[in-house]
């Protein structure tokens, strides 16, 4: 999604910006613009709906020229595909700004820009950052510290580059869990959502990190930490080799996709929610028409995508009130299958390669079904291709072996879909705006289980030497107690199990003893009660319980029982945010074990083969 392009040079810096934009149109966007500082001072403004390509074209016409600017692909959040939306943003003749991400609390910032009389001429977040910043500079604020009150002011998850026509000798960049990275040259330095996007002008880099602050001159870069004290960032070189460069300051490439996914939810709502409300034509020119006529559901996928789908079918039940089964796609091809009338097929991949899904999709072609769906993370691939719907989850590129993002953006996706089918059957406007709310908070409330990890790196020490562990959910937290279980056994090779809390009674009660570590994930829901019982039954039989709990629940630490206290998420999401703390855990565990976390053995990215 949306790719950012800053620069500040001794020369023309608008070619430098159009072809990093050029090399980040892989992101997806739908509108494109540069803002350019000339040399009186004015800020040159383009923009344009459609490719850079088309922004081109236009600067070829009225050429813009200037030694500081800023570039932005933009792909629809708050407010249709428009030219007044694209970015760059300005306010008044002297601020400009570009931003990847969601400010979630932007309305009531908005209202208070109104009402001291800014007009806003967006239907964008991104506008209350330009004259937000405006407002503190004209107070005598320098731009650093302006830009650090504003993100103060911000909630969700974002990037922010912002420039001052009174102050053409700067770019000053916030960093709010959307990457940004510094390109450092000589006598010039650029800034960029990607690497690619400055290869041509730089191999040297500058990750910066959660909540940085950075001011990027021609001559030197300075970096302020969330503290807002100076802080120095390694530099990192690299030769054109891609993977590297991808993999930025992060020890593994699962480690930095852990730390992304705030970013790749934030991306996944993309022209996915717009005032409140679900865009369900994000699907597709044939959506309205499937959606109306949907009775049934049939989700079929392979390892992390199928919990994933297991999830969904407790939120498509219960929110939209449509009868769902799920099921492992090699187990559907070889065996006969029963389609009830107006049935919807939903595929969930994120390669769009996987071999059984792909079959069965195929398969379901000639069964009966009213239409197909897939939900995927490759743009080319098979499954998009062949199915009539389409929801793209934009988790960007996942190189380890072990899902992560591409696993909560699926769940976003699958929520997405469930509340473009409860519309179509009664959901009323004020349920639909309170579900929509939870899912844009989703991606700051993720944010804050990152901000876990130290914590799971200490508690990970009492796993890495065991060789079993269970994991207990109920309801929609039962599949994510078998992926947490599934990302530890596949990373650190601990045998890992996971079942339905209720089912201990029924066999797994066997197993369990004090050298048994027992995980369970305990949102404050309406199962609460009965969870507690059910640990309570684990705890009696000498049983280690490691329990994910909302501190709502009153639940605390005592001999036999470890508390692990999460931030608050409203009940639609838990699913989602309580799987992060799952995979650092797993992360920690097989980082201390040893083991190739990114590249585990007998495992593929992608199985392409039955």
């Amino acid at each position: 999604m949306c790719g950012i392009v800053g620069a500040v040079a001794e020369r023309n810096i608008v070619p430098i910006l159009v072809e990093g934009l050029r090399r980040l149109e892989y992101r997806g966007y739908d509108s494109a613009g540069v803002a350019v500082i000339d040399a009186e001072r004015n800020i040159g403004l383009c923009r344009t709906v459609g490719k850079v390509a088309e922004l081109e074209q236009k600067l070829e016409a009225a050429p813009q020229n200037g030694r500081i600017g800023v570039a932005h692909t933009r792909w629809a959040t708050h407010g249709g595909v428009t030219e007044a939306n694209a970015h760059p943003h300005l306010s008044g003749t002297r601020i400009a700004v570009i931003h990847n991400g969601i400010i979630e609390n932007f309305q009531e910032i908005k209202d208070e820009l109104i009402a001291k009389g800014y007009e806003f001429k967006s239907e964008t977040d991104t506008e209350v950052a330009a004259h937000l910043v405006h407002d503190f500079v004209k107070d005598g604020l320098d731009l650093v510290d302006a830009v650090g009150k504003a993100v103060e002011r911000f909630e969700g998850a974002y990037a922010l580059l912002v420039v001052d026509a009174e102050d053409p000798e700067r770019i000053v960049v916030s960093r709010v869990a959307s990457p940004l990275v510094i390109g450092l040259g000589l006598g010039e330095n650029f800034v960029a959502s990607g690497v690619p996007a400055l290869l041509p002008v730089t191999q040297r880099f500058i990750y910066l990190e959660q909540d940085d602050l950075a001011e990027i001159r021609r001559d030197r870069v300075r970096i302020y930490n969330a503290d807002r004290r100076l802080v120095e960032r390694e530099v990192h070189e690299t030769q054109w080799d891609s993977e590297a460069a991808e993999k930025g300051p992060y020890r593994h490439f699962m480690l930095k996709e852990i730390f992304e996914q705030p970013s790749a939810l934030a991306n996944t709502l993309h022209g996915r929610v717009d005032n409140n409300r679900v865009v369900p034509e994000s699907l597709g020119p044939r959506s309205a028409e499937l959606l109306a006529a949907i009775e049934h559901i049939h989700i079929v996928a392979c390892g992390t995508s199928y919990h994933a789908g297991c999830v969904g079918k407790y939120w498509l039940e219960s929110i939209a009130g449509v009868p769902c089964q799920v099921e492992i796609a090699s187990e559907y091809r070889y065996r006969k299958t029963v389609v009830p009338p107006n049935t919807l097929f939903v595929t969930l991949s994120q390669s769009g390669e996987t071999a059984d899904t792909l079959e069965a999709l195929r398969l379901a072609k000639e069964a009966g079904y009213i239409g197909s769906l897939t939900i995927c993370n490759s743009a080319h691939s098979s499954m998009v291709r062949e199915s009539d719907l389409v929801m793209m989850t934009q988790a960007g590129p996942e190189i380890g072996v072990a899902s992560t993002k591409a696993f909560t953006t699926q769940l976003l996706s699958v929520l997405l879909v469930t509340l473009m089918l409860a519309r179509h059957r009664g959901l009323d406007d004020a349920r639909e705006e309170e579900f929509v709310r939870a899912l844009i908070h989703t991606v700051s409330t993720t944010e804050k289980a990152l901000a876990m990890n130290e914590q799971l790196k200490e508690l990970a020490e009492d796993f890495a030497e065991k060789h079993h562990t269970l994991f207990l959910g109920r309801g929609p937290m039962w599949p994510i107690a078998m992926e947490g279980a599934l990302k530890l056994k596949e990373i650190s090779y601990i045998h890992a199990e996971a079942y339905a809390a209720g089912e201990l009674k029924h066999g797994p009660l066997a197993l369990i003893d004090e050298d048994m570590p027992v995980v369970v994930v305990a949102p404050n829901n309406d199962l609460l009660d009965k969870l507690k019982s059910n640990m309570q039954v684990v705890r009696a039989r000498g049983g280690q319980l490691y329990v994910f709990a909302d501190k709502d629940t009153g639940l605390e630490s005592e001999e036999g029982i470890k508390v692990v206290e999460m931030p608050h998420a409203d009940r639609l999401v838990a699913p989602i945010v309580y799987t992060v703390p799952l995979q650092l855990l797993s992360y920690h565990v097989a980082v201390l074990k040893g083991t190739d976390v990114d590249q585990p053995r007998n495992l593929a990215k992608s199985v392409t083969v039955e």
